[in-house]
């Protein structure tokens, strides 16, 4: 291979060479580690009874009967409903949180960041607990409430603090002094300016937020255990396979085998609906993740 170095070719040394093809291999068994899962969780989620067993990628006795038992749950839809509403909900307030921390810390002339980025930081590390939050929460009222699977993490420390350095180190701080002499004030500044040019890192953030809140289940069954109207799909997807468990000692073997089945089916079945979202939304944001993810990797 030769790699153009002004307007001249320098072939690729020996080593390079060794390097290329090393990295080629690490790149396509990474890409088989991570691909082959997903296409056999997609194929035997459409394959029908012991076909499931097989580590086939082509579904093999095409069905849909996993799909069919998945929807005929009649809270499905609210489950979808609510974890929508949770998603889209709590990644605007988690990102309005983020930018509302972060862009004052990476203010130079901020007095006192240093102390308050300590004092974030120590609550990656160490934090009070289930019961002292389940105590924080039912004091302020928000148990059996929406808020009570929005308001308790609505901030990521990690996140804030990438989004901080994307700020300092990828919005030229010529714009707020440009800007400043103009007459403009920090509030102005931030939502005309700053957040305008913070398209990538606000994408990343938000799908990470986004996935995260998506995903989530053990909030809702601490703090809305009595509301059931309130369930995410994660929860609902659970009782599914909860629902669909019998005690073996009251059946013969054959029907103990077609509920096995049945059982396989719909754990694909399951996988692939709660995942089915989060697979959608994650190509209209790819072209921002990797601009986003690389933020503080070239200094200078």
């Amino acid at each position: 291979m030769k790699k153009q170095k002004g307007n001249l070719f320098v072939r690729d040394t020996v080593g390079d060479k060794i390097i290329l093809t090393i990295n080629f291999i690490a790149l396509c068994l990474f890409l088989i580690i991570i691909a082959y899962p997903l296409l056999f969780v997609i194929s035997a989620s459409f394959s029908a009874g012991t076909a499931t067993m097989s580590l086939s990628l082509i579904p093999k006795r095409f069905s849909l009967a996993g799909y069919e038992a998945v929807l005929q749950y009649k809270d499905i839809w609210m489950g979808y409903r609510n974890s929508l509403f949770y998603m889209v909900c709590g990644t605007a307030l988690c990102l309005a949180m983020t930018v509302l921390m972060a862009y004052p810390l990476s203010r130079s002339d901020f007095a006192g960041r240093k102390v308050i980025m300590l004092l974030a930081m120590v609550t990656m590390y160490f934090s009070g607990g289930l019961i002292p939050t389940f105590l924080v929460v039912q004091k302020l009222g928000l148990l059996n409430t929406r808020w009570a699977l929005l308001l308790p993490g609505c901030l990521s420390v990690y996140n804030m603090i990438v989004m901080r350095t994307y700020f300092k180190t990828s919005i030229p701080g010529e714009l707020l002094e440009s800007a400043q002499l103009d007459g403009c004030g920090n509030i102005r500044y931030m939502f005309s300016i700053l957040l305008p040019l913070s398209g990538p890192i606000l994408a990343v953030i938000g799908l990470f937020y986004a996935v995260g809140i998506w995903n989530a289940y053990f909030d809702a069954m601490v703090y809305v255990s009595t509301r059931r109207s309130y369930y995410p799909l994660s929860l609902f997807l659970r009782e599914i396979l909860i629902l669909n468990t019998t005690d073996i000692d009251q059946l013969d073997i054959s029907t103990l085998m077609a509920l096995e089945e049945r059982r396989n089916v719909m754990k694909y079945a399951v996988i692939v609906v709660s995942s089915l979202p989060v697979m959608i939304i994650y190509p209209f944001v790819q072209r921002f993740f990797v601009k986003g993810v690389m933020i503080g990797a070239v200094k200078g």
